[in-house]
C-alpha cells in the first residue's frame, strides 16, 4: 500500500461547527493560505498513453456516470468518452485563461445569436492529437470508437451560414492564439428538427440536451440579472469629481428580470494547448417557484415565473409572424448581449480598469444586426452603472463595436417597432433617441439642405411605422463597417448603405468568409486529407495556402488516380449512410449534383427543380434517348423558417418531384432525386466530400457570400454559379476552365428590373421551360392535384422576384457543358483537384487574419 506524500494530521478537527461565510460570487481562491504545493501547481494533465487514456476512461465512467463497464448503456459509455475526452483539454482551458489573467491584452467578444458548432468529439479528437489513443484505449476495453462516437448529438444552435461561419471564426482564433470569448445562447431547442409527412416540412423540437450535455460547464453562481419593461426616472447626484458639482442622470426601473446562467463550452485551438471559450447564455426566472401559490392549489401559477423566463432561451428564432414572436425575439437579442457586456466588463476586467480606455481590451463584433442592442445596452452600463458623462460614454462606445453585414435583402435589415423597444427597454429607446439626434446635426452640417438623405440616414425610421434600424445604428456607433465578400461589400457601399459609405468611406471594408479546414477537410474528408498529407506534407490545416503545392499534380496520371478514388470513397460512404439514416437508396455510378442550403427563394432551388424536371421530360417525352443522358443522383438539403408558406411551398414540390422521378422505370439509373430531412452539419460531413457538382445558383447581387461554396470547392467539387457572393472569388482563383458560369450579372439584372421583367413573357417564348412548367402544373407531380403545385407556379410565372426563369436558358445550357466535362473524367478530376489547390484562400484562419488587420487590431502582425 503506498503512503501519501502528506501525513495525516491527527488533531484535525473537521467536526467541528461549519464556518459559515457571507454568500460573494465575485470571491475566487482559497479561504486559506495552502501548504500543499499541489494548491499552486499547474493544473496536471492526464497521461497520453493507450493505459493512461483507458484508467481515465473507467475511472469517468465508474464515478461520473455512476457505473460499471459492464453495465454501461451506449449513452453511459458515450458520456464517459465525452468527459474523458474533455479532462485532456481542460488543463490547456485552464493555463490558457490563467495566462490570459496574468497578461491581459485586447481581447475579441465575438456576439452572435448562432452558432452551428457540429458535433464536439471529432474535432476534441482531433485538436488534442489523441484520435489514435483513444481508438486504441477503447478497443483494448471491448468498445468501439467510431460507434460511441455516432452517438452524439450535435447542438442545433443556428440556422445556417450565420452559425456555422461563427463556429469557424472562434475555432480559428483559437488556432491562432487570438484570445477571444464568443457570445451567445444556449437555445434548450435550438433549430427545430425536420422530418416530411406526406412531402411537406413538419418541424419536431430538436432536445439536443435530453441525455445529456457532456461538454458544457455551468455556473449559476455567475449568472448575471436581466431587466426588462418598467420605466426611467432622474436624479441628482454629486459629480464625484471632487468639484461639488451635481449632475442629473437617469436610471432604469424593470417591471421584471432574469437570471442568465453561463454554459462555458471549450473551443480549442488545432495542436496548439490553447482552449478558448464559448459562453452562453441560459435564462432562467429569478423566482421559479412560489410556494404560497403552490400551496393554494394553482399549480401552473406557481411556476409561471419560470416558464416565462425560460421561453426566452427556449427555441432558436421563435415564428415571429405574432406580436409575442416579435417580442421574444427582442427579448432574445437583449438577453444575451446584456449578460455579456455585464459579464465582461464586471467579471473579466480588474476591479479597478479604468472604463475609458475600454477598447484598449476589447472589441465586441456584431455579427449581422441580432446583437446590435448592445451599443444603446454599453451606453446604459458606462452612464447610468459606472458613472460616465454622454460624451465620456459615446466616445468610449464609438471604440468597442464592429459590425458585420450579412445581407443584401432589405427585409433582412432588422427594424424594431418603437413601440416595442419602448415598451420593453425604455431606457434604452432614451439613448437611441439621443444618439440619431446628435447623428442627424452632424449629417446636417456635412450636407446642408438635403432632408431627404436626412430622413434615409435616420435610425429612426417613419414609415411604414416608427421603428429603430438596426444597421443604421450599428453603422453609426461602430468603429467599421465589413461586408463578407468583395462583391457583396460594393453592393453594401453602393446600394445598402451608400449613404453612410458617402459620408465615411473609410470607416467600410471588406472580409471575406472562411471556414475551418480542420472540421470541413481534415474531419469530413479524411481520404482526401491523407493524399494531401502523403503529397505535400504534414501542417496544411493551418496554412491552408500550401495547397498551391498540390497544383502540379493535376498532371500526375498516379495522383489524379489517387484523388478519383479518395470522391468514390466518399460516395460510398455517403450512400451507406443514407441508407440507414433515411432509408434512401442512391446509385452507384454518375454525377453526384448537391444543392444544400437554407431553403429561400433567391437561392433558387425553383431554378436546380426546373432543371431536372425538364431532362424528365425530354427523356419521357422521346425527345432526347435516356442512354445518351449523363447519369446523375440530384440531392437536395434545405430547411425552411416555420412561418415563410412559399419555401415550404417549394419543398413539398421538391419531394413530389422526387418520389416521381424515382418510382418512374422509364428514367431509372439516370435520374434520381434524394431530399434528406434535417441537413446539419453532421450530413454536410458526408455529403460534401462526395459532391462531384456544387450547385450556387442565386440570383446575382443577392448573396452575400456563402460558405457552401467554399466547402465544396475544397472537396474537389466543380461548381455552376453565378457571379454572385463568393463565387466571384472562387471564380477568379481557380479559373473560368474549372468553373461553370451562367446567367446575369448584377448589373444585367439591375438594367432588367429597370425595364420591367415579365416572366410569363420568358415562358411564352422558350418551349422548353413551358413544357418543364406545364408538366408541374398539370398535376404530373402531385397525383393529378393541379393545385397542389398552383402556388409554386403561379409564383413564378406572375411575379418570379429573383428571376429564375430569366436565367433558365443559360443554365440548361451550360449544364449541357457539365455534361460533356463530366464524360471525360480525365479532364474532371484535374478541374477538381485544380479548385483543391486553387481554394486555400478561403481558410478562416487568413479571414481572421483581414479581421485583425483591417478591424480589429490594425497593428497585427
Amino acid at each position: 500500500m503506498t503512503q501519501d506524500a502528506t501525513p495525516l494530521d491527527p488533531s484535525s478537527s473537521w467536526l467541528a461547527d461549519e464556518r459559515p461565510l457571507p454568500y460573494d460570487t465575485t470571491t475566487t481562491g482559497p479561504s486559506l493560505d495552502p501548504s500543499n504545493p499541489l494548491a499552486t501547481a499547474p493544473v496536471a494533465r492526464p497521461p497520453r498513453t493507450v493505459d493512461g487514456f483507458a484508467r481515465e476512461y473507467l475511472r469517468e465512467l465508474n464515478f461520473g456516470e455512476g457505473v460499471a463497464l459492464s453495465r454501461a448503456s451506449q449513452n453511459d459509455q458515450y458520456l464517459a468518452l465525452a468527459r474523458t475526452i474533455r479532462h485532456y483539454l481542460m488543463a490547456d482551458w485552464l493555463e490558457t485563461a490563467r495566462r490570459r489573467r496574468e497578461n491581459p491584452t485586447k481581447m475579441v467578444g465575438y456576439l452572435s445569436a448562432e452558432y452551428l458548432l457540429g458535433r464536439q468529439m471529432g474535432n476534441a479528437l482531433l485538436a488534442t492529437d489523441l484520435g489514435a489513443i483513444a481508438d486504441q484505449a477503447l478497443k483494448s476495453l471491448g468498445l468501439d470508437l467510431r460507434t460511441l462516437r455516432a452517438q452524439e448529438v450535435e447542438p442545433g444552435l443556428g440556422n445556417g451560414g450565420l452559425g456555422r461561419l461563427a463556429a469557424c471564426f472562434v475555432d480559428s482564433l483559437a488556432t491562432m492564439d487570438v484570445p477571444c470569448i464568443g457570445y451567445g445562447i444556449r437555445y434548450e431547442y435550438g433549430i427545430f428538427r425536420q422530418t416530411f409527412e406526406g412531402g411537406r416540412q413538419v418541424e419536431v423540437p430538436d432536445s439536443w440536451l435530453s441525455l445529456g450535455g457532456p461538454w458544457e460547464f455551468p455556473h449559476p453562481d455567475r449568472a448575471v440579472t436581466v431587466g426588462f419593461g418598467g420605466s426611467t426616472e432622474t436624479y441628482v447626484e454629486d459629480a464625484g469629481d471632487g468639484s461639488g458639482r451635481q449632475v442629473q442622470r437617469s436610471r432604469w426601473v424593470p417591471a421584471w428580470n432574469v437570471l442568465g446562467v453561463p454554459y462555458h463550452y471549450m473551443v480549442p485551438g488545432y495542436q496548439n494547448g490553447v482552449v478558448n471559450t464559448l459562453r452562453l447564455w441560459s435564462a432562467r426566472a429569478t423566482q421559479a417557484f412560489d410556494l404560497q401559490i403552490f400551496n393554494s392549489g394553482d399549480y401552473a401559477a406557481a411556476v409561471r415565473a419560470q416558464t416565462f423566463a425560460e421561453n426566452i432561451s427556449k427555441v432558436l428564432y421563435p415564428e415571429d409572424s405574432t406580436p409575442q414572436g416579435r417580442e421574444l425575439r427582442l427579448q432574445q437579442q437583449y438577453f444575451f448581449v446584456a449578460c455579456s457586456l455585464k459579464d465582461f466588463i464586471d467579471r473579466t476586467l480588474e476591479k479597478d480598469f479604468d472604463l475609458h480606455r475600454l477598447h484598449e481590451r476589447i472589441i465586441f463584433q456584431l455579427n449581422d444586426t441580432h446583437p446590435v442592442i448592445a451599443i444603446p445596452e454599453m451606453m446604459r452600463l458606462l452612464m447610468d452603472e459606472h458613472g460616465m458623462e454622454w460624451d465620456e460614454a459615446w466616445a468610449v462606445t464609438q471604440k468597442c463595436f464592429a459590425y458585420t453585414c450579412h445581407t443584401l435583402l432589405p427585409e433582412a435589415l432588422e427594424v424594431w417597432p418603437v413601440e416595442l423597444v419602448g415598451r420593453l427597454l425604455p431606457r434604452h429607446l432614451e439613448i437611441i433617441y439621443r444618439i440619431n439626434e446628435e447623428f442627424l446635426e452632424t449629417v446636417r452640417e456635412a450636407f446642408p439642405g438635403d432632408e431627404l438623405r436626412v430622413r434615409r440616414m435616420s435610425i429612426i425610421q417613419d414609415h411604414p411605422e416608427r421603428a429603430v434600424r438596426m444597421a443604421n445604428l450599428a453603422t453609426v456607433a461602430g468603429v467599421k463597417v465589413n461586408g463578407v465578400a468583395e462583391l457583396h461589400s460594393q453592393l453594401l457601399r453602393d446600394k445598402v448603405l451608400p449613404d453612410f459609405s458617402e459620408m465615411w468611406p473609410d470607416k467600410f471594408t471588406n472580409v471575406t468568409n472562411g471556414v475551418t479546414p480542420r472540421r470541413f477537410i481534415r474531419l469530413a474528408n479524411p481520404t482526401l486529407s491523407q493524399l494531401i498529407t502523403d503529397t505535400i506534407g504534414v501542417g496544411w490545416e493551418t496554412k491552408l495556402e500550401r495547397l498551391e503545392s498540390l497544383e502540379p499534380y493535376a498532371e500526375d496520371e498516379e495522383f489524379r488516380e489517387r484523388f478519383a478514388a479518395a470522391k468514390q470513397a466518399n460516395k460510398k460512404r455517403l450512400r451507406e449512410l443514407l441508407a440507414v439514416r433515411d432509408g434512401i437508396e442512391l446509385p452507384e455510378h454518375g454525377m453526384v449534383d448537391v444543392m444544400v442550403k437554407r431553403l429561400h427563394e433567391y437561392k433558387r432551388q425553383t431554378l436546380k427543380l426546373l432543371h431536372i424536371v425538364s431532362l424528365y421530360e425530354q427523356i419521357i417525352s422521346g425527345q432526347v434517348d435516356k442512354d445518351s443522358v449523363v447519369p446523375r443522383t440530384f440531392v437536395f438539403g434545405a430547411k425552411a423558417a416555420p412561418g415563410y408558406h412559399m419555401a415550404k411551398e417549394i419543398i413539398y414540390l421538391i419531394n413530389s418531384v422526387a418520389a416521381t422521378i424515382n418510382a418512374d422505370e422509364r428514367v431509372k439509373g439516370v435520374l434520381t432525386v434524394a431530399f434528406p430531412a434535417n441537413y446539419n452539419v453532421t450530413l454536410a460531413n458526408k455529403l460534401i466530400p462526395a459532391a462531384d457538382l456544387s450547385e450556387q445558383i442565386s440570383l446575382a447581387g443577392k448573396e452575400a457570400s456563402g460558405t457552401g461554396n467554399m466547402k465544396f470547392a475544397l472537396n474537389g467539387a466543380l461548381t455552376i454559379g453565378t457571379d454572385d457572393g463568393a463565387n466571384v472569388e472562387i471564380r477568379k482563383l481557380v479559373g473560368d476552365d474549372n468553373f461553370f458560369l451562367f446567367g446575369m450579372d448584377e448589373p444585367q439584372v439591375a438594367a432588367l428590373q429597370a425595364k420591367g421583367y415579365v416572366p410569363s413573357a420568358v415562358y411564352e417564348s422558350n418551349p422548353q421551360l413551358k413544357r418543364a412548367i406545364d408538366l408541374i402544373a398539370s398535376g404530373h407531380f402531385t397525383g393529378g392535384d393541379r393545385g397542389l403545385a398552383a402556388t409554386v407556379v403561379d409564383d413564378l410565372l406572375y411575379n418570379d422576384r429573383f428571376m429564375t426563369l430569366a436565367d433558365f436558358q443559360s443554365y440548361i445550357d451550360v449544364q449541357g457543358e457539365v455534361d460533356e466535362v463530366y464524360r471525360d473524367q480525365e479532364r474532371w478530376t484535374r478541374s477538381a483537384i485544380l479548385n483543391v489547390a486553387r481554394s486555400g484562400f478561403f481558410s478562416s484562419d487568413r479571414s481572421m487574419k483581414d479581421y485583425l488587420r483591417r478591424i480589429w487590431m490594425p497593428t497585427h502582425d
